[in-house]
């Protein structure tokens, strides 16, 4: 092959100017980013008081950090509440809490006695004024009393240490690269009162029926930043709204069992939630169900057969019995197993039927057209968001992980994620969770194939009727149960069932079939997570009366409707 003369030289000024741009591209990104820093109060104080912490952060006898990260969580957060078509509670509140990390030692031993235990860190309210010297005053403070904790956890668990044979150490803490992104901050604009209209007239349905109890509706808007910094180089600044619309109802039967009913609407746009009509539409719709609740039959006797559970009450059944268990979270010092939960052995087991595989994936931010709430580009240690096979074939072949290994996973999978603080009970520092679970199939089934392979199996039995789960509530609790019989295929409603062997050996022995159908399951709770999953058919599932405490009716009729 003969090469033009001319053609090289064109090349060669070719490549110097397409090198000139890519560097006056990064060089212009690198300062764009200095230049959001500086703007940046907060990151601003963060990164002057990591800087001067890594230099003189240092105790006689002691040895220096070798690790240091500061998380910042700003919320601005708008909640309202309303009881029976007036409004109860409104409140707007906006905080800063900072947690601070420090690691003596070094990746391969630190203080940390597992499961990211709070000696290593202190927590605290950060301050919402924007001056610089008040926020690194706070940061300071903080900085010497995790340093201080933690120097302590590394002397009292090397002592531990010499009481356990631990047959498979793994490294305390993991490396990961550096990474800079500096995102949008999030705001929260909006006009509160057809907000609150609109739950007072929800939670006004309780006049269409009498024997309702609790009528409430509520919503939580909130905006959400985060800041991290840590002295292996990371800075990372997010920001996420998030919008909560709730409405429940409850009332007894004429046996005295407590019935409740309630949907929520979540979204990651304001766009996205119902408008007035459509929230109070909904409400009636669940109003309308408590009374064909209050008139179910409760279960005759146990059942053992056929269970058709839809892409709603499936996507509950994943993240109680899947997304639970492919935690890798470090067992308790001491402890030679690999993780903890119903799957800490199970690894390179088949814990699904073979036509299912289970992915979670926070890199993607809608399924179906519906937002994930799961999304999110990187964890609460700063390490990339990334999409893991969990289940191949119905193999476990991955565990969820941040930064502290377990035993065949030496580094994170960018899945470390923390609660806020006071949201909800619990630790506040970063632990494996779910981001975007998603369960697929490689036999899909039609909805008339499903219902008709459903049949059948109950025409094997011979069985007069089977079941079918719409809805769970609460510890895989059917809400809406309904008999199908066999026969004619009509559905009856019944209340008060629980099952008696739902877990993951029937997941895993008893799932015979899934749909072609899906279900966008939102949570907001812990962590901002979801669960996309098909329906699915049990071949054989126990159904029995739930032992359920009954409460007296109430002694007197409420107030009349109206007067």
């Amino acid at each position: 092959m003969i090469t033009r003369p001319g053609r090289t030289r064109r090349s060669g000024v070719l490549a110097v100017m397409l090198a000139s741009l890519v560097a006056a591209a990064a060089f212009a990104q690198e300062k764009d980013g200095r230049s959001v820093v500086n703007d940046d109060p907060v990151l601003q104080a963060m990164r002057a008081e990591l800087d001067r912490a890594k230099s003189s952060l240092k105790l006689d006898r002691v040895a220096p950090p070798y690790y240091i990260e500061y998380r910042v969580i700003d919320v601005d957060d708008y909640s309202a509440e309303a009881a029976f078509g007036a409004l109860r509670a409104e409140v707007r509140a906006h905080v800063r809490l900072l947690r601070v990390s420090v690691r003596v030692g070094d990746y391969k031993q630190d203080g940390d006695s597992g499961r990211g235990e709070t000696p290593l860190s202190m927590l605290d309210f950060m301050p919402l004024d924007d001056d610089v010297l008040v926020l690194r005053h706070q940061l300071w403070l903080a900085t010497d009393q995790a340093y201080k904790k933690a120097a302590e956890a590394l002397a009292a668990k090397q002592s531990q240490l010499k009481q356990y044979n631990v047959d498979q150490p793994v490294d305390d803490f993991a490396h990961a690269e550096p990474v800079h992104s500096i995102g949008a901050l999030a705001k929260l604009d909006f006009d509160p009162q057809p907000w609150t209209r609109m739950l007072q007239d929800a939670s006004a349905l309780y006049r269409s029926d009498p024997q309702i109890e609790t009528s409430e509706s509520n919503l939580k808007f909130e905006a959400v930043n985060r800041y991290f910094v840590n002295s292996e180089g990371t800075v990372v600044r997010s920001g996420q709204n998030l919008y909560q619309m709730y409405i429940s109802f409850s009332t007894q039967a004429s046996d005295g069992m407590s019935l409740q009913r309630n949907n929520g609407f979540l979204a990651l746009d304001m766009k996205e939630l119902p408008s007035a009509g459509e929230f109070v539409e909904r409400g009636a719709k669940l109003a309308e169900t408590l009374k064909d609740l209050r008139d179910a039959p409760v279960p005759d006797e146990e059942y053992h057969g056929p269970v058709l559970f839809s892409a709603d009450a499936a996507a509950t059944v994943f993240a109680d019995l899947i997304g639970e268990n492919v935690l890798g979270r470090r067992p308790e010092l001491g402890k030679n197993e690999r993780t903890t939960g119903a799957f800490a052995t199970s690894y390179k087991s088949r814990v699904l039927p073979d036509f299912l595989s289970v992915v979670d994936d926070p890199t993607v931010s809608s399924y179906g057209g519906k937002s994930l709430l799961g999304h999110y580009e990187f964890d609460d240690e700063g390490v990339p968001a990334q999409r893991v096979a969990v289940i191949e074939k119905g193999t476990l072949v991955n565990y969820l992980i941040g930064r502290e290994p377990i035993r065949d996973f030496p580094a994170s999978n960018g899945h470390a994620r923390a609660r806020i603080p006071g949201s909800t009970p619990g630790p506040t520092f970063p632990l494996p969770h779910v981001g975007n679970l998603i369960v697929s199939s490689a036999q899909p089934l039609s909805t008339v194939a499903m219902k008709n392979r459903f049949l059948e199996l109950c025409r094997q039995r011979d069985l007069a009727y089977c079941y079918r789960v719409e809805t769970f509530g609460p510890k895989l609790t059917p809400r809406l149960l309904y008999k199908v019989w066999v026969k004619d295929g009509h559905e009856e409603l019944v209340r008060g069932a629980s099952f008696g062997d739902l877990d993951p050996r029937a997941l895993r022995s008893d799932l015979v079939a899934a749909g072609n159908d899906v279900y966008v399951d939102n949570h907001p709770q812990i962590v901002p997570h979801s669960i996309v999953a098909p329906s699915i058919l049990f071949d054989e599932l126990e159904v029995k009366r739930a032992n359920i405490n009954k409460e007296r009716l109430p002694e007197y009729p409420a107030p009349a409707i109206g007067k």
